[in-house]
Formats: C-alpha cells, structure tokens, sequence
C-alpha cells in the first residue's frame, strides 16, 4: 500500500498530491488548464528543490501564507 499526502486541493480538477512508494516519492499536479502532469523523484531533498522551484516566493506576493502552508505540507512527507 502506497502513502499518499495531499498538497493541497482546490476542488476536484486542482490539487497536487504526493504518493510515497518505497524510496520513489510521486508528485501529481492536476490542473483544469494544463491536465495532469506527473514528477517522479528518488529523493526527498530533489522534491523539495522542485517545490522551491515551482512555488517560488516571488509569484506569491500577498499570499505569502498560502505558499508557506504548500512547503510546509512538502516538507512534513
């Protein structure tokens, strides 16, 4: 049995999940503009450079705490 997080999610056609496989860590982004895209890392420290990458603090400006909460919830898998 797989581990799933939930990243967070919007409703069901935005959300962003993270499913731990053994040493294999899934990142699944679902997007109602872009569809599903999937990320498989074999590390936790790459996941975590990805997200900084992805969510950078730059393109949260005002919603600083949202993009805290997306770290935060990468962090604690």
């Amino acid at each position: 049995m797989f581990k799933k997080h939930e990243i967070y999610k919007i409703d069901k056609y935005n959300m962003l999940t993270v499913e731990v496989q053994g040493k294999t860590l899934i990142v699944r982004e679902i997007s109602d503009q872009w569809g599903e895209e999937c990320h498989t890392f074999v590390s936790r420290p790459e996941m975590l450079h990805w997200a900084e990458n992805r969510f950078k603090r730059a393109s949260y400006e005002g919603r600083e705490e949202e993009r805290d909460a997306i770290i935060a919830a990468f962090k604690s898998v």
